[in-house]
């Protein structure tokens, strides 16, 4: 799309890193690798806006499966915004995931937006914030996620996900820096989480309901790090010393705050 010098594209892999930054730039904390999962997932699904060639918006429309869609990473640079660049980036995105339920996360500012375009609130995300320290205690229930069968992995996530999400997960569960544990009862997955790095601590990414998974240490950790990760999300584990690095918890994030009316 051209339109006044101002031209909409698909980003390269190195340009979806500008989002990223852009993202840290609003406070949004990403994940250090964040885009390479989501590059992973639909390589062509990051737009951005040049106006004469200076990039000034992006946004994220990532086709999942043949029936889903997500919206993320809408972002104008603060000097161009009221001036129909990012309704036309917005529109672009749209027009790509045409004919599929779309989701998105919802900032407050833009609600009344969202709702104009046809969008309808789902559920609220609660995101819990703390510090934590010391080891977890052992349990022979929690094992790492590597030596989960994908297959397994795959058809337990996609009960928390409304399509095909298996070349997104690959690259999620296996950034660089990242915890991914998972929980074995009975033989089967009842449970797994994803502890990765962002700009500030860490973010917990997690599918199912045991809270046996909200405490554990990175195994990648040394232990003069180990009081800097997420040892204990919920609270700090008795006896450890208290963390100078903050870790998020971000629970049922799996699925988006709204939903496209179709």
């Amino acid at each position: 799309m051209q339109q006044n010098g101002y031209t909409i594209r698909p980003m390269t892999r190195p340009e979806i890193d500008l989002a990223v930054e852009w993202a840290a730039a609003e406070g949004w904390n990403p994940g250090l690798h964040d885009a390479g999962s989501f590059h992973a997932a639909d390589p062509e699904g990051f737009l951005v806006g040049l106006l004469d060639g200076e990039p000034v918006a992006t946004i994220s429309g990532v086709r999942y499966g043949q029936d889903f869609g997500f919206i993320g990473f809408y972002i104008v640079k603060p000097t161009y915004r009221g001036q129909g660049y990012g309704l036309h980036i917005w529109n672009a995105a749209m027009q790509r995931l045409a004919g599929r339920t779309v989701g998105l996360d919802g900032v407050v500012a833009q609600q009344d937006n969202y709702r104009k375009s046809g969008f309808a609130l789902a559920w609220n995300n609660a995101r819990y914030e703390g510090v934590g320290g010391g080891a977890r205690s052992a349990d022979d229930a929690i094992v790492p996620l590597a030596t989960v069968p994908f297959e397994a992995l795959d058809a337990y996530d996609q009960a928390f996900f409304p399509d095909d999400r298996r070349a997104f997960l690959r690259a999620w569960i296996g950034q660089p820096g990242a915890a991914a544990l998972g929980l074995v009862q009975d033989g089967r997955l009842a449970g797994y989480g994803v502890l990765r790095p962002c700009r500030s601590g860490f973010w917990l990414i997690r599918a199912g309901r045991s809270p046996t998974l909200d405490t554990w240490t990175p195994p990648s950790c040394t232990p003069s790090r180990t009081r800097t990760s997420c040892t204990s999300l919920t609270g700090g584990t008795p006896g450890s010393s208290p963390s100078s690095r903050p870790c998020r918890a971000f629970f049922r994030c799996n699925r988006p705050d709204w939903r496209w009316k179709t």
